[in-house]
């Protein structure tokens, strides 16, 4: 029976208590938008300042994952790296020490399938539903309730929090067994980081030509190659500001994490090899906290080396 109000409520399927774990640039957001929805929430954050604006919105906290997972329904979870998400999920007060059978754990980090894949052994061994679904978009899809879900794992998990992932993004997709989901969105940022680094090229070398780095925005926002990402970051980048969105750091994480799924399946990815390699570079200048976009300073760095 899944009666109590810490397992999925029985009454309408939908979970009456929810834990969230990590409260970054898009955990803190995407809490906020269950909280505003009426939702029950509690929280947790290595740095519990974090956790402040949350509790003052109405949500509970708990000062451990385990307790979290053991006084919530449905747990998410939204952390920045695999190491994060496994030491948060399993580590010695992780969340699978609270969890149980009628409980589910959703990962919306971003990590590779085989970390996802012992994630869910973890949480499956204790009679817990599992789903990956990390997330495409950044800070603001995440604020304004606009991220696109790419889940993986148990159904029956995904049918319960589908109202949830309605409340946090603009649409979601249910890809089948665990690890495709991760794989998925490895797919994806590594097409925006390729692309991201592209469009880097082309504004300072229209720079460099003597043409407006502004014009070429427009010109590009007019045509069959214009992006959202190129309009919503192009004006920026020509002022040399980086507001953080996606950070830098992860970016990179996502391509190293790619090149390692490109790897496993013998499958060639020259561009998003050499894609890697400029961010890393943007990396060793001190500009990991800073957006993605900023990896066009590390090419700025380049030609002024040559001049």
């Amino acid at each position: 029976m899944l009666s109590s109000r810490t397992s999925l409520s029985a009454a309408d399927d939908t979970p009456a208590s929810i834990g969230f774990l990590g409260l970054g640039i898009m955990g803190s957001p995407m809490a906020q938008n269950l909280i505003k929805a009426g939702r029950d929430v509690t929280v947790w954050n290595r740095t519990k300042s974090k956790c402040e604006p949350l509790i003052s919105m109405g949500a509970k906290y708990k000062s451990s994952p385990e307790e979290v997972a053991a006084s919530c329904g449905v747990t998410f979870a939204m952390l920045a790296d695999p190491e994060s998400a496994m030491d948060v999920a399993c580590g010695k007060y992780g969340a699978a020490k609270g969890m149980g059978p009628g409980k589910g754990y959703v990962d919306v980090s971003t990590v590779d399938g085989e970390t996802s894949k012992l994630i869910c052994e973890h949480i499956r061994a204790t009679g817990a539903h599992f789903l990956e679904a990390p997330v495409s978009g950044s800070k603001k899809p995440a604020e304004d309730g606009q991220l696109i879900f790419l889940t993986a794992g148990d159904n029956v998990l995904y049918e319960t929090v589908a109202p949830l992932l309605d409340i946090m993004g603009k649409s979601r997709f249910y890809l089948g067994e665990v690890g495709n989901g991760a794989a998925m969105k490895l797919v994806v940022n590594m097409v925006m980081g390729s692309m991201m680094a592209s469009f880097s090229e082309g504004l300072v070398l229209s720079e460099k030509v003597g043409l407006d780095p502004s014009v070429l925005v427009e010109v590009i926002s007019q045509g069959a190659i214009s992006a959202p990402m190129y309009a919503m970051k192009g004006p920026s980048m020509v002022k040399s500001l980086y507001p953080t969105a996606f950070p830098l750091k992860h970016q990179q994480k996502d391509l190293r994490l790619a090149l390692g799924l490109a790897e496993s399946v013998s499958q060639p990815t020259p561009i998003a090899a050499a894609t890697n390699e400029l961010y890393k570079v943007a990396k060793s200048h001190g500009l990991s906290d800073q957006d993605f976009s900023a990896v066009i300073e590390a090419l700025k760095v380049k030609l002024q080396h040559q001049t």
